[in-house]
């Protein structure tokens, strides 16, 4: 017998659910403006989100850590964190969410509970904003403008400060990298404010100045004069990508540190969260970010050698069309590329397999890589073909994967999805650079077969930053 539904109970029921999602949004909203306390939900950003999309992450929580997580759990711990001096922090509320389901009884007191939690932040020194300029301002580097702009809070971390570009600036070049940095053909409209302002030769971007630079050559600028000092050059190009050219940055008066967003030669290539600790920038003024393929296969190549090693393996990247190939067929440096992008699956190579060892040494010489470039403009896809050292199984695999985007280092890296229907318009805007899908994960006793996704323009952005603020030493006190 069917068990009678009382459609009023449910209608009041959601708009009790919506209204205590509403005071989450206003807590987490005035956390992030008032005292940069920025609160993400196990990595999944918190701030200027809408009530649908945090129920629908507060529904992933639940599912991810199988825990009975609500939004008046996030809305009680938020409450707390609000009542605690804080220094500038990033907390991570599913955590403590599941953390105090864990232990009901010692988290009856919220406030008590979230103190233990962050005591550490006590020992917090207070750090110091690190003027950024963005050397290009391609795809790369307009996503980077539009985060940068977005988590600029109260400018205690990054201050994005200059943008360089080649060329003569006038009032309809601005106009034009305005629209472009306002409206997205794959990512959407940036959700802040930017206006031309002709006089300065500047942007302004969420009411502050960018001063738009005009150059041909990085050694020639002098940022000072822009007020503009120590600054950290994130160069988004692609023209320069050797220590000798890309130490012509440090020539500019202002300049400080250089950041490459690409693979580089002759300096350190970092994964953040796997490698970064190995170069301190007191010591090393020079870093590249490495590839964005590099980004999504390292960290999970990383759990696989420290729990089962890796005897040897093949990678092969789905990965979306860029803009060094053609959009109709033409002329090109090389054959495949010349042909139409958004008509063809086109064959082409990686350099992802041999840039691993770069991070993990002890993978050196064992992966072999390749890559075909298809018909979509975002979203990629890496099939990681691999032979283990030992027998495993599939539950044990994903097991591993899912206790590493728990806890630990990697927590930034590796999103694990549980969705049964994951396809590459799902994770844009993903900001994880690795998305585990583990309903895919093919196992035959020692060989696997593991699907890693990866937003190759996004999520690879968040890397650089992530990158950017260790360089800048302007990490703020996280809890994840």
């Amino acid at each position: 017998m069917l068990t009678a539904i009382n459609y009023e109970e449910e209608v009041l029921s959601q708009a009790q659910l919506r209204r205590a999602t509403v005071e989450f949004i206003t807590i987490v909203n005035d956390l992030w403006y008032d005292k940069s306390i920025e609160l993400v939900l196990f990595r999944n950003p918190l701030v200027d989100k809408r009530a649908n999309e945090v129920l629908n992450l507060i529904s992933y929580a639940k599912e991810f850590v199988s825990k009975p997580i609500s939004i008046q759990d996030a809305l009680e711990i938020a409450k707390a964190i609000k009542q605690i001096d804080l220094p500038s922090s990033k907390l991570d509320i599913g955590k403590l969410a599941y953390e105090s389901h864990l232990n009901p009884k010692k988290s009856a007191n919220k406030v008590e509970f979230v103190k233990h939690k962050l005591r550490g932040a006590k020992e917090y020194k207070d750090i110091q904003p690190k003027d950024v300029v963005l050397y290009g301002f391609g795809r790369i580097g307009r996503l980077l403008a539009r985060e940068l702009s977005s988590k600029m809070g109260k400018g205690s971390q990054l201050r994005l400060r200059a943008i360089v570009t080649r060329g003569k600036i006038n009032k309809t070049v601005l106009e034009k990298r305005a629209s472009l940095l306002s409206i997205d053909s794959v990512h959407g409209d940036f959700l802040g404010t930017v206006q031309v302002d002709a006089e300065h030769n500047a942007l302004i971007i969420n009411g502050t100045t960018v001063h738009m630079i005009s150059a041909n050559n990085p050694e020639d600028i002098d940022y000072t004069i822009y007020d503009i000092n120590k600054a950290l050059v994130i160069d988004n190009t692609g023209a320069f990508r050797d220590d000798v050219a890309l130490e012509r940055h440090l020539k500019a008066k202002g300049a400080d540190k250089v950041l490459l967003t690409a693979p580089g030669k002759g300096v350190p290539n970092i994964v953040h969260g796997v490698n970064h600790k190995q170069y301190s920038p007191d010591k090393v003024n020079v870093f590249s970010a490495a590839s964005c393929t590099t980004n999504a296969i390292t960290p999970v190549l990383k759990v696989l050698e420290d729990n089962f090693g890796i005897l040897k393996g093949h990678l092969e990247t789905i990965h979306a069309y860029t803009n060094d190939q053609n959009l109709v067929d033409n002329m090109h440096s090389k054959y495949r590329r010349g042909r139409a992008a958004a008509l063809n699956m086109v064959i082409t190579e990686t350099g992802a397999g041999q840039a691993v060892a770069k991070a993990i040494p002890a993978l050196n010489g064992k992966l072999t890589s390749s890559a075909i470039r298809v018909p979509v403009p975002n979203g990629s896809l890496a099939i990681l073909n691999l032979q283990l050292r030992t027998k495993v199984t599939k539950d044990r695999i994903n097991a591993i994967l899912k206790k590493y985007a728990l806890e630990g280092d990697l927590v930034e890296q590796i999103k694990y999805s549980l969705d049964n229907e994951l396809v590459s318009s799902d994770i844009v805007g993903t900001t994880a650079p690795s998305i585990f899908d583990s309903k895919a994960t093919i196992v035959d006793e020692e060989t696997i077969v593991i699907y890693v996704w990866y937003d190759n323009e996004y999520g690879y952005s968040h890397q650089v930053i992530r990158l950017a603020k260790h360089i800048s030493k302007v990490r703020r006190y996280t809890y994840y």
